[in-house]
């Protein structure tokens, strides 16, 4: 079967490439490794987790809004809720505007936006979610089990058509 190994990078088109760098450098530790003049590019060094921040000659501009058809958040992951707690504190330093912590079905998140507005997440999964993720990359789950799954531990009405 054809798949994929994973998610290597995510390419944002911003409207300032300083501003941008430096929210991305210094709020979520990610390091700046080129300058390509239109774009630069950056890395987290705990995850290898690539970021193109890109200025298109001609583009828009204008703030980004999930209400346009495109991307609507990019989700990272965290290893628990008590660090969301501590991205919080983190995000009142550097005054970065986001959504308290949500509680929900299938784990925690902390919704935040950089400077052009680019709508982000953080996310610690819960037991339920982790245990629908190892299910379904063990192979074990198919759709059938899947849906059974979801209606058992959420509801019915959840059940994909």
């Amino acid at each position: 079967m054809v798949t994929f190994a994973g998610v290597a990078h995510v390419a944002f088109t911003v409207t300032d490439l300083d501003v941008s760098q430096r929210f991305y450098a210094e709020v979520l530790d990610f390091v700046p490794v080129m300058d390509v003049g239109y774009g630069r590019i950056l890395m987290h060094p705990g995850t290898g987790f690539g970021l193109a921040l890109l200025r298109h000659e001609g583009a828009h501009g204008g703030r980004f809004t999930e209400l346009t058809t495109g991307v609507d958040h990019l989700g990272f992951v965290a290893s628990s809720r008590e660090e969301l707690e501590q991205w919080e504190r983190r995000f009142d330093e550097h005054g970065v505007t986001y959504t308290p912590i949500r509680d929900m079905e299938l784990g925690s998140h902390l919704n935040f936006r950089d400077p052009d507005n680019i709508a982000l997440e953080l996310t610690v999964p819960n037991e339920l979610m982790i245990t629908a993720q190892q299910a379904l990359a063990s192979g074990q789950a198919g759709p059938a089990e899947i849906a059974a799954f979801v209606a058992e531990n959420l509801d019915p009405a959840l059940v994909p058509r």
